[in-house]
């Protein structure tokens, strides 16, 4: 076994690039999931960890939302990044203090987030007080008297902010939100503001809930897939086993995206016959879009079915649907049938013929699901464009019916069940009041702030203790200067965390690492085994249950965290029951089944095979709980994005050995990038008409309407079959390219996927 991790840094010097991979998975997906999990875990904890993943009695992946099967489930329930994931996780390699007293500050500031991360798991609480050069040990119940000193410090509750990632479980997201909101605030940003809130803002606003409204089954009743803005192959390659079964059964499969990702064109499935010798072509077309014209697509797409609709009255517009349950249908078809092909061609960068057939399509399927992820919502217009496509299926009458919905794909494998459990800066208040008859609290109406307007809040001195409870807040935000400068101005920062990772060197004057146990940990209170349960990107609530022995005796369980630290800042008489909630986990899903809708007899349904489905109204009764009481037709002004001559627009992404933040390994496999991230693929008639060469190194420059600009140094030009004026390159390494203020309307989302940007030679080549 491997107990430390690499001494070596990336060195990007030696980076190698090759042709893009035409199939996913396959042999070399086996074969590089069981290397790296030996590597992090050794044989025999990599036999007994595999075994569990996402099984009924096993633990849930810590990597992405996607559900698993209702019916049979194979004996490897994941996908290659799950197995990284589960090894990240589960390795051996552990940071000890021995290992912060050979480190300073100073030292690991200068990692990669990578390095960081490659060390190992975290085992002691440390401290880091003002002056320090290096983090040092410090003892449970000092740092949750530490913690709720500078709390008791604060003018105003509000002058702390409560941080949550989609790994926290439900139990602990239920009971972190009543923490804060007992101690008088509604600022709790999460990792949805980032990544799903325009989703959320959209379909709250046309079908009255935010979340989607399929089922893993309404794929195999699908006739019409569309996949819009989203890489399955990297970021939810269990769904690539879903497509392929949907196409088994018939269904046709559009990709919508700027870039050819090799899972939705070649899929080679590790667990089947065919996937060990030919595999499946998953898109029967693909729609190499620009970026930001997903919503001029979708527009031109109502046009046309309107269009077909009037050459063969009453096969296309649902108007039995339509006039039963929607309203603004007259508004949105005067809005569609005024869109200008021409204005769509420039916009999108396809066919009028690419269009037709599409429209076709749409108009000749019974049953269509649309599927999307951060390729629409983290755009100016995100909100919108997700309205529109919604408004493709309102026409169609197919919100409601089996194998038809709307499918927004969640990335971290609980971010929706926080939201569930109360994890939202403006819950409503009919949630707020059930929690505060079930306690006996007064919770704050005022809303809070969510992630931007957190960094704001440090930014400008109106927050002072930051408390993070997963995640790696600093990587995963926009706008990397003035984040970190923000943390900086804290008194206090705490991270509670597996691993290392950028955001314990970026600190307050007083900073806290709180090491806890992960999904795959066992969680014994009082000789007792505990459960926590998760929610899929479906709806889907199910217990997870982690076997291993932890690798240090000091972690905790983010649930006796949260309780620990109520009772250090409340004192034992606090109306919320903190010391019987830490000691049995059935005692918080009561609770949940008190408060959270939709949670009633929670202990009970929970422990089914397959857990159970939480309410959606559209789908379960066509109801549809707007300020209409109607499914809403939007009608939204067009918005595109246009090209400066002698600019690109940019969109961040993953590399395929990467799950959000945290690196996994240096090999985007698929797109033929080899040790190394710091490139920016690039069209290769761009890269000739803007005077330079494949493998020149350039700096990369933000440009804003405000005059301002940001710099990233020293990236690699790789020519990459992107669309014309369009280019993409690694996040978090060109976070800071986007701004603070680059953000989506109505949903305040960190705008990443649309960042004028120009190339100038690396002053250094």
């Amino acid at each position: 076994m491997h107990r430390n991790g690499p001494t070596e840094d990336i060195d990007e010097s030696a980076l190698s690039v090759t042709a893009p991979k035409e199939q996913a998975a396959g042999v070399t997906a086996v074969a590089v999931s069981l290397k790296r999990a030996v590597d992090e875990m050794g044989v025999i904890r990599t036999a007994r960890t595999l075994a569990r993943v996402n099984q009924v009695h096993g633990f849930d992946c810590p990597g992405c939302a996607w559900p698993e099967p209702t019916g049979h489930r194979r004996p490897a329930e994941f996908c290659e990044n799950g197995a990284k994931a589960v090894a990240e996780e589960a390795t051996v390699r552990t940071v000890t203090p021995e290992f912060f007293a050979a480190h300073s500050l100073d030292d690991l500031a200068d990692k990669s987030g990578y390095w960081l991360g490659q060390q190992g798991r975290l085992t002691h609480p440390m401290v880091l007080r003002p002056g320090d050069t290096h983090y040092s040990p410090i003892a449970w119940d000092d740092a949750y008297r530490l913690i709720a000193d500078h709390l008791g410090d604060l003018v105003s509750p509000d002058e702390a902010v409560f941080y949550t990632s989609g790994r926290t479980s439900n139990e602990t997201a239920f009971l972190y939100q009543t923490l804060v909101r007992s101690f008088g605030t509604n600022n709790l940003p999460d990792c949805s503001n980032m990544c799903h809130e325009s989703s959320g803002a959209a379909l709250v606003s046309s079908i009255g809930i935010g979340k989607g409204s399929v089922s893993i089954d309404d794929f195999a009743a699908a006739d019409l897939i569309i996949v819009a803005g989203q890489n399955p192959g990297t970021n939810h390659p269990r769904m690539l086993s879903a497509l392929a079964g949907a196409k088994t059964k018939g269904a046709k499969i559009i990709a919508i995206n700027p870039l050819p990702e090799t899972g939705l064109l070649g899929f080679r499935d590790p667990q089947t016959v065919k996937g060990f010798t030919t595999g499946v072509s998953i898109a029967d077309h693909f729609l190499q879009i620009r970026l930001g014209g997903d919503m001029a697509l979708f527009q031109a797409l109502g046009r046309l079915l309107f269009e077909a609709e009037d050459r063969a009255p009453g096969t296309v517009v649902d108007r039995e649907f339509v006039d039963a349950h929607c309203a603004g249908f007259a508004e949105y078809e005067k809005q569609v049938r005024a869109v200008d092909f021409d204005t769509v061609l420039a916009a999108t960068g396809l066919s009028k013929a690419e269009l037709d057939r599409t429209a076709q399509q749409l108009a000749e399927s019974k049953n269509i699901i649309i599927c999307w992820a951060m390729g629409l919502t983290q755009q100016a217009h995100g909100v919108a464009t997700i309205e529109e496509a919604t408004n493709l299926l309102l026409l169609r009458g197919i919100i409601g019916k089996p194998g038809a919905g709307v499918c927004p794909v969640r990335g971290h494998s609980n971010v929706q069940g926080d939201r569930t459990m109360g994890i939202w800066e403006k819950m409503p208040d009919a949630f707020l009041d059930a929690l505060d008859r079930e306690f006996g609290i007064t919770s704050p109406r005022k809303h809070g702030f969510d992630t931007v307007d957190a960094i704001r809040a440090m930014r400008d001195g109106r927050a002072s203790v930051f408390f993070g409870m997963g995640g790696n807040f600093v990587s995963a935000t926009p706008d990397t200067a003035v984040t970190e400068a923000a943390l900086r101005t804290c008194a206090l920062t705490v991270q509670v965390s597996t691993k290392l990772n950028r955001s314990h060197v970026v600190h307050g004057r007083t900073a806290l690492i709180l090491p806890t146990l992960g999904r795959t940990d066992q969680d014994l209170r009082d000789g007792t085994k505990q459960q926590v349960s998760v929610e899929d990107s479906m709806s889907m609530v199910h217990l997870s249950t982690g076997r291993l022995k932890p690798v240090s005796q000091h972690l905790r369980s983010e649930v006796a965290i949260v309780c620990d630290l109520a009772l250090t800042l409340f004192g034992a008489d606090h109306p919320v029951p903190w010391a019987r909630f830490r000691g049995d986990y059935d005692t918080i899903r009561d609770a949940i089944s008190r408060v959270v809708p939709g949670c009633a007899d929670y202990n009970t349904r929970v422990r089914a095979r397959n857990g159970f489905v939480l309410p959606h109204p559209p789908r379960d009764s066509r109801e549809f709980r707007t300020s209409t009481g109607k499914a809403n037709f939007a009608v939204n002004e067009l918005s595109w994005t246009p090209v400066p001559e002698g600019r690109l627009i940019l969109q961040t992404l993953r590399s395929h050995d990467q799950y959000n933040t945290t690196i996994y390994g240096l090999d985007d496999r698929y797109r033929g990038v080899h040790g190394g991230r710091k490139v920016v693929l690039v069209h290769p008639d761009d890269i000739t008409a803007l005077g330079f060469a494949e493998d020149d190194l350039v700096d990369v420059i933000s440009e804003w309407t405000d005059g301002t600009e940001r710099s990233v140094k020293g990236f690699r030009l790789i020519a990459y079959p992107t669309p014309r004026g369009n280019a993409a390159a690694y996040y978090p390494e060109t976070n800071p390219l986007v701004p603070l203020d680059h953000v989506a309307a109505r949903s305040n989302t960190p705008v990443s996927k649309s960042v004028t940007i120009r190339l100038e030679r690396a002053a250094h080549e």
